[in-house]
């Protein structure tokens, strides 16, 4: 496994280069655009919560655990008095929730070598968190985008970014293709959603990667394309088939 990893890393810094030598991909027109300031007088408490509890991932393969938790602590804020207690951590959540073998998947071996977490796996995952720390919830959904059913699960998906950023009434977790929207390899890669614009039809993702140190912004069309993207036929064989999101209606 460790061989078929390396050969993998190897391929991907080769189209890594391929596109930052041609300026295309990320390195093109359509790359995101990173957000030094940000609008704190939102009335939206879920969306202040999202940024407040936001934090980044502890290894290369724990951008789910990031992600988990800062939606799990967002939520719990807002709906809970937690105020005399400190939020989760990253080690809390991987040692209260046994989906998947979450823990295991993080470790440097992963599980039977297979680490990080495939769509599937996100939405199990984030419902046993749900469940495990008693956070109410109206429904828990996992949405596979693709090309071939595209226009309809974009019209959902519209609805429910404007729904958060007005209403602030269910979060979103993206499962995307990371390097359709930075310039990085691309791997699957897991963050919350921060924010939609509808005035500029950008979305913002609040990137767990520790080098991405700033929240940025990508159309929807990339938005989608990046959720769209099948990966790399490489990451079948640890489970990676193709991306989307994770609904979590409030």
């Amino acid at each position: 496994m460790k061989i078929l990893r390396s050969i993998i890393r190897m391929y991907l810094y080769t189209q890594y280069f391929i596109n930052k030598t041609t300026s295309s991909g990320s390195f093109g027109k359509n790359c995101a655009k990173y957000l030094k300031n940000t609008d704190s007088s939102d009335s939206n408490t879920l969306k202040l919560n999202i940024f407040k509890h936001h934090v980044k991932q502890f290894n290369e393969a724990s951008c789910s655990v990031a992600s988990v938790v800062s939606v799990i602590n967002a939520v719990r804020d807002m709906q809970q008095d937690k105020s005399s207690e400190k939020p989760l951590t990253q080690h809390d959540i991987l040692d209260d929730v046994k989906a998947h073998k979450w823990k295991q998947r993080m470790s440097p071996e992963g599980d039977n070598g297979k680490r990080g977490l495939p769509l599937y796996m996100l939405g199990d995952v984030v419902k046993d968190s749900f469940d495990t720390y008693k956070i109410k919830y109206r429904s828990i959904e996992t949405v596979q985008a693709d090309n071939k059913t595209a226009n309809s699960v974009k019209e959902i998906l519209m609805k429910r970014l404007k729904s958060f950023e007005e209403k602030g009434n269910g979060l979103i977790l993206a499962h995307f293709n990371q390097g359709i929207y930075v310039k990085t390899i691309q791997l699957p890669h897991i963050s919350p959603v921060g924010g939609y614009n509808e005035s500029t039809g950008k979305v913002t993702l609040l990137d767990v990667d520790p080098e991405q140190t700033l929240p940025y912004e990508v159309s929807f069309d990339r938005f989608y394309e990046g959720l769209s993207n099948n990966y790399n036929n490489v990451f079948r064989s640890f489970g990676y088939k193709s991306g989307g999101y994770i609904f979590i209606e409030l």
